[in-house]
């Protein structure tokens, strides 16, 4: 519905379905962590959501449109910006995602980090040209150095996949303004990388970094290629997760974004 909406209200109601449908998925299991996860879930896209409608609603007392194209009212452009952000997980409103990631099951995991960003990855993509660029990118950098620097002192391979995800976020948000067609190639490409790496960790049953160690004895292979994989995540040069650093930053270079002595 997001996706294919061209109508505020349409968008809005595709993004709490989504919420709704993932809430009884990360509490299937009814563990106390897993309910906390759901709650922190909830009540995270439940204003992210609340903030999306107030910000298109301001945007139409103004100037009478609708349509996701049309947004123009600055204050409705910066309320938009940071309620994407929220429902992302970008850095400042990043502190749900490892948390919840953390709580759920991997498959759920895997449906949270992959398919649930697609929605507002779209929103972000079909209002770029109207949304605070200035903040954007701001949002952007902090996002790539924190979810880099953050993902070093963890010891559940959820968590560190999740302040990975938010790294990425920060590559696709820095190009958006100069070049949307970069983000979706990287989000795509994120999501391949992504879906992989869950599917693997399921496969050979791995949730820390201590039995991640050791199980290349139950499946050799399988952990040789789950290495590249996350090599490709991490973005080294001869692997597919490269392509997208290495076409944003020669994008970026050629933005004219430094100040002049």
């Amino acid at each position: 519905t997001t996706i294919t909406s061209n109508h505020w209200i349409m968008a809005w109601a595709g993004l709490e379905i989504n919420t709704l449908s993932i809430l009884p998925l990360i509490s299937k299991s009814h563990h106390p962590r897993a309910i906390e996860a759901a709650t922190k879930y909830f009540l995270t896209q439940a204003t992210a959501s609340a903030l999306v409608l107030f910000s298109s609603m301001t945007n139409a007392w103004h100037t009478g449109q609708w349509d996701i194209t049309q947004m123009t009212h600055p204050t409705s452009c910066l309320i938009l910006t940071s309620a994407i952000a929220m429902k992302l997980g970008m850095v400042p409103f990043h502190f749900w995602f490892p948390e919840v990631l953390q709580g759920s099951p991997l498959t759920t995991g895997l449906l949270l980090s992959t398919i649930m960003k697609l929605p507002p990855i779209t929103l972000l993509f079909m209002t770029h040209h109207s949304l605070n660029p200035t903040l954007l990118t701001c949002m952007a950098i902090m996002s790539a150095a924190l979810g880099g620097w953050m993902g070093l002192n963890q010891t559940q391979v959820r968590k560190v996949l999740a302040f990975s995800s938010i790294s990425h976020l920060g590559w696709m948000t820095i190009i958006l303004s100069f070049n949307p067609k970069l983000t979706l190639l990287n989000f795509y490409l994120y999501t391949l990388m992504t879906l992989s790496i869950f599917l693997t960790l399921n496969t050979i049953k791995v949730l820390k970094l201590s039995t991640l160690i050791t199980s290349w004895t139950k499946a050799p292979s399988l952990s040789a290629m789950l290495l590249l994989t996350l090599l490709s995540l991490a973005g080294l040069p001869p692997l597919t997760g490269f392509l997208p650093k290495w076409l944003i930053i020669q994008e970026l270079t050629k933005q004219n974004m430094a100040p002049m002595a």
